[in-house]
């Protein structure tokens, strides 16, 4: 990584980390003052996948999200649209940090009635910046199921070096691989609006694999409360159903591809 950027990423990874236990407001005004907004009008294509990436990691929130959305949707900053939720339902990630009515305590995301349809360009925007803090969060409970895997002895020796738990680690590396490569396509072409959905859809289903075999590899301290992996798999199936959740994207996209009669040639190989 260029230099000036990993003292950038270093500083946003510092800002989140201290900023956790009060995530939310006190985040967002943090990221603002450091110039969040700033960065998305000039660099948004470093911006976007460096921010909700470290969203992701580090398990912090803020409602930037909706600075990407209004930003691409052509409005001033500092609002909070109504984003299509999984299901047909809508939602408000709202400023401020009550969370109340929040259909995830962690986070101010609430219901409300059914919103105007978002413009494309905000539609597409918001579902790569989704995607890439689902691979951050994805990346974040593979690497707490890593240092389990390294550290349980179980029968006299590492789990890690069993074969089971080894297979459901690699496939989870493979699913976020796979889900940050098709993000970096959707990235450099921002009017395909086709592979914004894909990259949403496999980010997706990345961070929904991570949680299940993560899961499995870290047993039944995974259950508890105590361990942080239940907050990035509730994270997940947040972030999933946001703008529209893995299964309904495939759906989507296999309606879409039907219609054209071809499948396009997404990214030159």
């Amino acid at each position: 990584m260029d230099p000036e950027l990993q003292l950038l990423a270093d500083s946003i990874r510092t800002t989140m980390t201290e900023s956790l236990p009060a995530s939310g407001g006190k985040l967002d005004a943090a990221l603002t003052d450091l110039g969040w907004r700033d960065m998305l009008d000039e660099i948004p294509d470093t911006a976007i996948p460096l921010v909700f990436r470290l969203l992701g990691e580090t398990g912090a929130h803020a409602g930037v999200l909706n600075d990407v959305v209004l930003r691409a949707s052509g409005d001033a900053p500092g609002g909070a649209p109504p984003l299509p939720f999984a299901g047909g339902s809508w939602v408000v990630w709202e400023r401020g940090d009550a969370c109340e009515s929040a259909i995830d305590e962690a986070l101010p995301i609430h219901r409300v009635p059914q919103g105007n349809p978002l413009p494309p360009e905000a539609l597409h925007a918001g579902r790569r910046a989704a995607g890439w803090w689902l691979v951050g969060t994805g990346r974040a409970m593979l690497a707490l199921a890593r240092r389990h895997a390294l550290d349980r002895v179980q029968f006299g020796r590492h789990i890690s070096s069993f074969q089971a738990i080894r297979h459901r680690l690699a496939e989870t590396l493979v699913a976020i691989e796979g889900a940050e490569s098709t993000l970096n396509t959707a990235t450099a072409q921002p009017g395909d609006g086709l592979a914004a959905l894909l990259a949403k859809a496999a980010a997706g289903q990345a961070a929904l694999t991570a949680a299940r075999h993560c899961q499995q590899v870290l047993g039944g301290i995974g259950f508890t409360a105590e361990h942080p992996l239940h907050h990035h798999v509730k994270r997940s199936l947040i972030l999933d159903g946001l703008l529209g959740s893995a299964r309904e994207l495939t759906h989507e996209a296999g309606v879409t591809l039907r219609a054209k009669g071809f499948a396009p040639r997404i990214a030159q190989l």
